[in-house]
């Protein structure tokens, strides 16, 4: 197992993970109050505390699990150059995650605007989570992006692997009891509904390196407690699944799926 005191704290990055998230929504997420002459200090403090923290954390990881040969200095060059990437890349995390919450007061008749969007629905919250690891992910950061991944689902019921990926404008309705898996791949203007499931046919660990998961093309909606499985299985742009079916092929686009 090697040594555990070297192993990333799970309560290290989920308070980093915090910090991202007042970066993504300011002013909704702490109780200090922002205005034009501390907005500047604020933000730097933030970002100080980010990089400081997630450095030391993804370094840590990079030691214990990786092969590499460049020892704890080159992983920590390679960990702050992750952070400060991710740092830059916050603007367009923002912007997906306001195109999300557009969604969200465009499909759901009982919101009423977009901060009690913000402030209140879980699904909002799971998907900034999943954005911001899912950059992590790709950068080839290991276990961070699953330790936020799984904090995420242990507050909101909604279990998104870091490694899915997900277009703009995505919706999750009440969201308890959605899974979706590694390779999923979902297009823009998606919605789900509490309980869908997309996930693999099979979970042998031959399976590792193949897609797994299904894709959702484009304007696609899905149905409370749908499940949709295997990586070969495509739902085309425009369709509808109903809730409570079991697809395990590919559906052509803008059809109506039903029990």
């Amino acid at each position: 197992m090697g040594n555990t005191q070297n192993f990333p704290n799970r309560q290290n990055v989920n308070d980093a993970l915090q910090e991202l998230l007042s970066l993504v929504f300011p002013g909704f997420r702490t109780a200090e109050k922002l205005d034009e002459d501390n907005l500047r200090y604020v933000i730097g403090s933030r970002v100080n505390k980010i990089i400081s923290v997630l450095t030391c954390e993804i370094q840590k990881a990079m030691v214990y699990l990786s092969a590499k040969t460049e020892g704890k200095t080159g992983c920590y060059n390679l960990a702050e150059q992750t952070v400060l990437s991710l740092i830059q890349e916050i603007p367009e995390i923002r912007r997906k995650i306001m195109l999300d919450t557009k969604a969200a007061l465009a499909g759901d008749p009982a919101a009423r605007s977009t901060e009690e969007i913000i402030l209140s629905y879980p699904g909002i919250e799971a998907i900034a989570v999943h954005r911001l690891a899912h950059f992590l992910h790709i950068n080839g950061v290991p276990i961070i992006p699953r330790i936020m991944s799984e904090y995420i689902h242990g507050k909101t019921g909604i279990d998104i692997h870091p490694g899915a990926t997900i277009g703009e404008s995505f919706f999750i309705d009440h969201g308890t009891g959605v899974v979706i898996g590694e390779t999923c791949i979902i297009g823009n203007n998606v919605k789900i509904y509490q309980g869908v499931t997309l996930g693999a046919l099979s979970v042998r660990k031959d399976m590792q390196a193949k897609k797994r998961h299904p894709t959702i093309e484009d304007n696609v909606t899905i149905y409370a407690g749908a499940t949709i499985l295997g990586g070969s299985t495509i739902i085309g742009e425009g369709c509808t699944i109903g809730g409570n079916t079991w697809v395990t092929s590919s559906v052509p686009p803008k059809s109506l799926i039903t029990i």
